[in-house]
């Protein structure tokens, strides 16, 4: 069935029910359960030890700073943190898990029924539920390809062996892969505000699986679940859902049925592979982890975890909104990260016109930087000069026009905007008199377009504001030209 087809079949027809399972590692020195360094770039297999290994004897030992960093996540995901969890033992065999098992939580994890407010139609939100948030380690790296027996063997890194992890594991709620986009983005988001982790999906810190099916419009059963794996990026996720959607919904259409099983995305030929059916699939047979005790978390812990949170996106961006009189967009831009934000409102503080800050940052500086592709710390100019710049601008000291000359010359000659306006020192001219000499002799050397303006073609006054400016190189003040023109031509 072709795309198009089989969108306006899912849009009719089938509504797709998808749930996201992210699995998060956590930004402390050390591994979960030993003292080895969590520490991702290291030689292959030099940050490892008994525990890791699961040799004989050796115990676990849980880091207090990745139960720390758990607890956080999980209360800026608005979960209800568990006073007592239990971790359990997740049996499976894999050449990258020496232990054969996996330390996990199961049937009592760390914090349960949170959520997340996305962007929904028409200026609403919609409510992502977050079944729970459990801790646990992660597995090492098996390496397919990069040597030159690769065709016949598997090397593995145990480096990554026993790094602590969260998963978070929403509820059913996500309908569209627009909205799974918009959740993950979130979800990055407040993550990244904590600073529980640095959520790179190329480091393999942030990874996604996401369970789809179809259902009947109107139908309250699911329909039968396939996971997806092997997605390592929100725009693939995204495509990943859209392709899995569709192809359910041409099984059913062509009157087959969907098998649950899992699924590999290839994003190189955009499109999912059958990696094994539910059949197949592992039985994990848990049990608690005899080696640990209960993790009990007292309620002066959760309340002085709360009391670490930071302002998060969506509270800082109506903030912002409301105290600097930014745009929606705008206020996104700035609160992407938690250091951006930070820089923005330090120098909105010393301003005359925050707005006006925000507007040169994300424009003028901003701009320049994506043509260049750089990023805001190779900028030559600074927040301060770019708080000066807007300064100079909102007192009508610089034209708008003069301020864009001076940005290229920064960046022409990587500096500052302070010293390149101290050596150029361009001014507007702001006597009246003068610019209505200036306008006068344009309205008598252009009688045609006088003509025009005066049987009501008002758009005519821009061509004298062109003029005059052109006669000035730009030096004249907009807003008292413009006022003097319409002046001047009505009289």
């Amino acid at each position: 069935m072709p795309a198009t087809a089989a969108s306006s079949a899912v849009q009719t027809k089938f509504e797709p029910v998808i749930g996201l399972e992210v699995h998060v590692q956590l930004l402390t020195a050390t591994k979960a359960f030993c003292g080895c360094a969590n520490h991702f770039g290291s030689d292959p297999n030099t940050n490892i030890c008994p525990v890791c290994l699961g040799l004989p004897g050796a115990l676990p030992v849980l880091n207090a700073k990745a139960v720390e960093f758990a607890a956080l996540a999980a209360l800026a995901l608005n979960c209800q943190v568990r006073e007592q969890s239990i971790f359990a033992r997740k049996n499976y065999f894999y050449p990258d898990l020496p232990k054969g098992y996996q330390i996990s939580q199961y049937d009592k994890p760390l914090a349960e029924h949170g959520w997340i407010d996305v962007p929904a139609e028409h200026g609403l939100t919609k409510r992502i539920g977050i079944t729970r948030l459990h801790m646990e380690e992660d597995a090492g790296k098996s390496l397919h390809e990069g040597f030159s027996d690769s065709a016949t063997r598997t090397y593995l890194d145990l480096n990554r062996c026993g790094t602590p992890l969260i998963e978070i594991v929403s509820e059913p709620d996500i309908r569209t892969p627009g909205e799974a986009f918009e959740y993950l983005t979130r979800l990055k988001e407040i993550l990244l505000y904590t600073a529980v982790s640095d959520c790179n999906m190329e480091e393999g810190s942030l990874r996604c699986d996401a369970n789809v099916s179809v259902r009947p419009r109107g139908q309250e059963k699911f329909g039968t679940k396939v996971e997806v794996k092997n997605v390592n990026s929100f725009k693939f996720v995204r495509a990943a859902l859209e392709y899995e959607i569709e192809r359910q919904v041409e099984v059913i259409e062509s009157g087959g049925q969907v098998m649950q099983e899992t699924r590999l995305w290839d994003a190189n030929e955009g499109r999912t592979y059958s990696m094994r059916s539910k059949e197949q699939a592992h039985d994990y047979r848990y049990f608690p982890e005899p080696d640990l005790p209960p993790l009990i978390l007292t309620p002066k812990f959760i309340a002085e975890t709360k009391a670490k949170l930071p302002e998060l996106p969506e509270a800082r961006r109506k903030r912002m909104i409301a105290e600097y009189d930014l745009s929606v967009q705008d206020a996104h831009t700035l609160t992407a990260s938690r250091e951006f934000a930070d820089r923005f409102e330090a120098a909105a503080k010393t301003a005359r016109n925050p707005r006006r800050v925000a507007n040169v940052l994300l424009s003028e500086v901003g701009g320049r930087l994506k043509a260049l592709g750089l990023e805001m710390e190779q900028s030559p100019v600074t927040m301060a000069g770019i708080v000066l710049a807007a300064d100079l601008l909102d007192e009508g000291k610089i034209s708008s026009k003069q301020m864009k000359q001076l940005f290229d010359v920064c960046f022409e000659k990587g500096e500052d905007f302070g010293p390149v306006y101290d050596r150029e020192k361009p001014q507007q001219i702001t006597d009246a008199s003068a610019l209505e000499k200036l306008i006068d002799e344009e309205i008598a050397a252009n009688p045609k377009q006088v003509g025009q303006y005066r049987s009501g073609k008002k758009t005519m006054a821009g061509f004298f504001v062109g003029q005059v400016m052109r006669a000035t190189k730009g030096q004249a003040n907009p807003a008292l030209l413009n006022e003097l023109v319409v002046k001047k031509l009505e009289g």
